[in-house]
């Protein structure tokens, strides 16, 4: 009888590897999360992330569930009260409000370490789960009854299942020779935080514009958080900027609804792209997050699309017998259940940016009518972010 030294193996411990864990801590299943590096759990409290997501009502509901969400500390989240989108045209708006959909808030902004952290230490009340840091895998194999990983220190470890939650570049992907395929949008993100002169009152803004997308998220103590799709040139621009000219030219284009601004963490910035991955389950191994799905960030839903991902596979697992765990045919309802809301919101997403980041002429009338034609039409407003929350 074969033997394994798990019964599943979650290749990285970021969010979405290590919300799975958790989402599996009531089952009989024996797991190993495996991250190379453990995460910072502690810092200083007058800092922020770069990095910031703003949390679905179904991401919500999913974290609560595994634990993560009590230990999440409420002085570093901010409810999104309400969304406003301009298109690149005066007087062509997009406006949404929680109350109008009949919910306290629309999202929740949290940082990515304090989200990372608060994952990690539910993690150790999951006694099915054993934390491997400080080890990188270096080879894969799969076989008819197991998965064997090698480590990079010789070690083997062998499960009936691999889960690939080891981001965009997935290690476990490229081991595979899984085709997957990227478009680049040729735009960064640049990020940085600001503390504002004046409240944002939990809004959250977004301005589509010729060259790019422009956003700032509500955090505590009336600061925001900036995400600025552009294109290199514009990076490198801003990147090279001092303290005092970034939050200028920040303002300016924001049109200075929040006053002056201060910098509060410095900008930095990450290339933009489509991933599409032709498979996300074969025999023996799945994917999850990053690793099986990327896409453009103006609407805030990696991650979201990621804890999706957690929700149906830990569903599928947790339903058939731990010996059919890895076989295709199990994997496989995963991957079909997946495949219409990734692709939706792909869809979606890059279509938005190939709208507005363009500069025909009929197509900059089309974008913005339509926008103010969406905000005119409180039923599919509602519709549209009862989908969002529940994404």
């Amino acid at each position: 009888m074969k033997t394994y030294d798990a019964d599943l193996i979650i290749v990285g411990g970021g969010l979405v590897g290590a919300a799975l864990a958790l989402a599996l801590k009531n089952t009989t299943l024996d797991v190993i999360l495996l991250e190379g590096r453990a995460p910072q759990l502690d810092w200083p409290l007058d800092t922020w992330d770069q990095r910031v997501y703003a949390i679905s009502r179904a991401s919500r509901r999913l974290l609560n569930e595994i634990g993560a969400w009590p230990r999440m500390r409420v002085e570093r989240l901010t409810p999104i009260s309400a969304m406003k989108i301009a298109g690149d045209a005066p007087h062509s708006r997009l406006e949404f409000a929680a109350l109008e959909s009949g919910v306290d808030e629309l999202a929740f902004i949290i940082e990515n370490r304090e989200l990372q952290r608060a994952l990690w230490l539910a993690l150790d009340d999951c006694s099915n789960v054993r934390v491997m840091t400080s080890v990188t895998a270096s080879a894969l194999q799969i076989d008819y009854d197991a998965a064997t990983l090698t480590l990079a220190d010789g070690h083997q470890l062998s499960a009936k299942l691999i889960i690939g939650a080891d981001g965009a570049n997935s290690w476990v992907r490229q081991q595979l020779a899984i085709p997957s395929s990227a478009k680049s949008y040729e735009q960064y993100g640049v990020v940085a935080n600001f503390a504002c002169e004046k409240p944002h009152y939990g809004v959250a803004q977004q301005w589509f514009m010729p060259d790019g997308i422009l956003a700032w998220l509500p955090l505590p103590n009336q600061q925001m958080s900036m995400v600025w799709s552009c294109s290199e040139d514009r990076r490198n621009e801003l990147l090279t900027l001092s303290a005092d000219e970034l939050a200028k030219q920040v303002a300016q284009a924001g049109q200075s609804r929040l006053g002056q601004l201060s910098v509060v963490t410095p900008a930095a910035a990450f290339p933009l792209k489509l991933t599409q991955v032709a498979d996300i389950a074969r025999s023996r191994v799945a994917l999850v997050g990053d690793a099986a799905h990327t896409v453009h960030p103006l609407a805030g839903q990696g991650v979201n699309l990621g804890f999706g991902d957690v929700a149906e596979l830990a569903k599928v697992l947790a339903s058939v017998h731990p010996d059919r765990i890895g076989d295709a045919l199990v994997l496989r309802r995963y991957e079909l259940a997946r495949r219409e809301s990734v692709l939706l919101m792909q869809t979606v997403c890059d279509g938005l940016q190939v709208l507005f980041n363009n500069h025909n002429p009929i197509l900059k009338s089309l974008r913005n009518i339509g926008l103010t034609m969406t905000d005119s039409l409180p039923w599919i407003k509602r519709q549209l972010i009862r989908h969002a929350m529940d994404s």
